[in-house]
């Protein structure tokens, strides 16, 4: 019997997944606190732009095809991403203008509950009849003008410390100066980057929820490029207080403790950090 496309992508999907499971059992325990919560798995998308391309086919589909499937499916709170350039001396932002050797990404963030939710959804999206519709224009682009150049994909569990994706309160209400900020920690071995999420568990994000930084999520990527490494989003209203908490952040006496431990020494090797504006329909 031949076997369907829906069932080919269910298949290929469930050993991605199981290949992750994996990979998170051997890597993770050691640097997390007991916790019998519900951890999440976060989907990292970076649709990149070709050079001076426009993003509105790309945010067509997203807004009218892809969010309200995954909302029917019972996955809220998909966040869409422009990338923005910021001067904190002068306090301000502008849309970050790409390059030939740095091209700009349109970046998605969808929370699954479950890593079966991951894998089923991606197959059932691929053959949603109501999808192929809402976006046909998208699926067919011509060779010549395509939505996007390519697109790299995360899967990243929630830290025992976070275990779930939160929906800051200025995103509910759409307050139109909200910013954000993607930041990944990249490490030089597997031990290095449990020593780093352990940083975070055992201090790091306590302090960034006393001081207002808004968390939205904190990571382990178990799947995708640059690997091992961690990543996470904080917030705020406005860039004059996104900017003013992480000072706040750095001068922390927990955290001036803590960068100074020997057990944490070493634990990164590149800080990657994104500022990110909301798409108009963005649920962040």
């Amino acid at each position: 019997m031949t076997t369907s496309r829906r069932d080919f992508l269910k298949t290929s999907l469930a050993a991605t997944a199981t290949t992750a499971a994996l990979t998170t059992g051997l890597t993770a325990s050691a640097a997390e606190k007991p916790s019998s919560a519900v951890r999440d798995f976060c989907e990292v998308r970076a649709y990149r732009l070709k050079l001076g391309a426009s993003a509105a086919l790309l945010d067509s589909y997203l807004a009218q095809a892809l969010i309200p499937a995954l909302n029917a499916r019972g996955l809220s709170a998909v966040g869409v991403f422009n990338e923005i350039e910021v001067d904190k001396k002068a306090g301000t932002s502008k849309p970050k203008v790409g390059t030939a050797e740095a091209p700009v990404s349109v970046w998605v963030l969808i929370t699954h509950p479950t890593l079966e939710s991951f894998v089923n959804v991606a197959a059932d999206l691929n053959t949603d009849a109501k999808v192929q519709a809402a976006g046909a224009s998208y699926f067919n682009v011509p060779k010549a003008t395509p939505a996007f150049d390519r697109v790299d994909t995360w899967l990243l569990r929630a830290f025992a410390g976070f275990p779930r994706t939160q929906v800051p309160a200025f995103s509910k209400t759409k307050t139109p100066t909200r910013i954000f900020e993607m930041r990944d920690y990249e490490s030089h071995s597997e031990e290095r980057a449990l020593s780093k999420m352990a940083m975070f568990n055992n201090g790091e994000i306590e302090v960034m929820k006393d001081l207002g930084m808004s968390p939205v999520f904190f990571g382990q990527a178990i799947a995708g490029p640059n690997l091992p490494h961690l990543r996470y989003i904080t917030c705020a209203a406005d860039l004059a207080t996104h900017l003013d908490n992480w000072k706040k952040f750095g001068s922390h006496p927990i955290w001036m403790k803590m960068k100074d431990d020997l057990q944490y020494k070493n634990n990164t090797s590149k800080n990657t950090a994104r500022f990110l504006g909301p798409t108009p329909y963005s649920q962040l």
